[in-house]
């Protein structure tokens, strides 16, 4: 899965947050300055062209809806990432990311609980 542009990930957000969206109400999510229309739409024939999103007709408008799930799409890339990175290891990754993140006493502790979880699944 390839890795998209910064405006056209910013638009996949907003669009996984409204799960199937006019472009009215995808221009609406912007903050000012908001795009001009006629990005938007470039955008949104984009995303179409990369197989990211789909849309219903309904007369003259569309209602766009995703293809890709978020946490597929990102899951993708924190596999490059640790691939790349951390020698294709998911426990350098973690190592890595527990010690150099910011994350306080409770998180950890819930990061704890969420290892022990899996463990016990298996």
């Amino acid at each position: 899965m390839i890795k998209l542009p910064q405006t056209e990930e910013q638009l996949m957000e907003y669009i996984w947050e409204l799960k199937k969206a006019f472009s009215k109400e995808i221009m609406d999510k912007y903050s000012d300055p908001k795009p001009a229309q006629t990005t938007l739409s470039t955008l949104l024939k984009r995303l179409t062209e990369k197989k990211f999103i789909d849309f219903k007709t309904y007369g003259t408008t569309r209602e766009y809806y995703p293809l890709i799930q978020k946490e597929d799409y990102f899951a993708t890339h924190i596999n490059t990432l640790i691939e790349t990175y951390f020698n294709n290891s998911a426990l350098n990754f973690a190592s890595f990311f527990t010690k150099k993140s910011k994350m306080n006493k409770s998180e950890l502790e819930q990061l704890k609980k969420i290892v022990d979880d899996e463990l016990n699944k298996q």
